[in-house]
């Protein structure tokens, strides 16, 4: 059984999307990088990527993840804090340790197609 079957299917992802962008646009580091943004757009797109990564059966037919965030200057921190606001929206959606690990650990290959500016270690 697939990631995304496990969590529920299509109406799960769409909560954890909704969810998502909830906490990803209340956070003041990460909301200046959705101004201008159509967020319908942008969260049906979010639907398909993460159903496809998660082996539901939509097909992802938007750009591909360098050419999505080219221009964009996220950073390894901006990266992380989406990485924990999808963790904590995926928890509190009751799904388990065990699929939000799996699913980060199918994200984090995604870093450096996202993340353009490497912050200086302090």
């Amino acid at each position: 059984m697939s990631i995304y079957d496990r969590i529920g299917g299509t109406e799960s992802v769409r909560a954890a999307v909704d969810g998502f962008y909830a906490r990803v646009l209340a956070d003041p580091e990460l909301a200046p990088f959705f101004v201008g943004v159509e967020l319908d757009r942008l969260k049906a797109h979010q639907r398909a990527f993460i159903a496809a990564a998660l082996g539901g059966p939509q097909i992802y037919a938007g750009r591909d993840m360098t050419a999505a965030h080219a221009g964009l200057n996220v950073t390894d921190g901006a990266f992380d804090a989406v990485v924990a606001h999808l963790a904590s929206t995926l928890a509190e959606l009751g799904v388990s340790g065990e699929d939000i690990a799996e699913i980060a650990a199918t994200l984090a290959p995604l870093r450096p197609q996202i993340v353009s500016v490497r912050e200086l270690a302090g």
